[in-house]
């Protein structure tokens, strides 16, 4: 059993202990902490057209053409393009018309706004 009686020159080896169970705790709780959390899925991925074309669902033709105009992300080492599957995500985002849809209220004031009447009478 230990001596329950510390002495001052007792009070570095004690402290040393300590610091070595609170930082072996938070290495537990680190771990822990990691186990639970779910792995991100690797998205940085090269594509082919074609992969590419199927998971935007864009015609050949037609994705072919915006690669040729740059709209689509791409880069093009040889003779055939890349394409990364985040980086199609991240235009399809930038691209968005309505980002968030509006409710009925907000859609009636954006109309009413830039539909112009004639002035009334009262008015002039």
């Amino acid at each position: 059993m230990e001596k329950t009686e510390l002495t001052f020159n007792d009070l570095p080896r004690v402290v040393a202990r300590l610091l070595d169970e609170v930082s072996g705790m938070k290495l537990m709780l680190a771990e822990m902490r990691d186990a639970d959390k779910p792995r991100k899925a690797d998205t940085h991925q090269p594509m082919s057209v074609e992969e590419a074309s199927a998971y935007l669902r864009i015609p050949l033709g037609t994705f072919y053409m915006k690669l040729a105009n740059g709209t689509i992300p791409a880069t093009k080492p040889g003779k055939r393009y890349v394409l990364y599957k985040d980086e199609l995500d991240k235009w399809l985002e930038a691209n968005r018309k309505n980002p968030v849809p509006l409710t009925a209220d907000e859609e009636n004031e954006a109309i009413m706004s830039t539909h112009r009447r004639k002035p009334g009478r009262k008015d002039w």
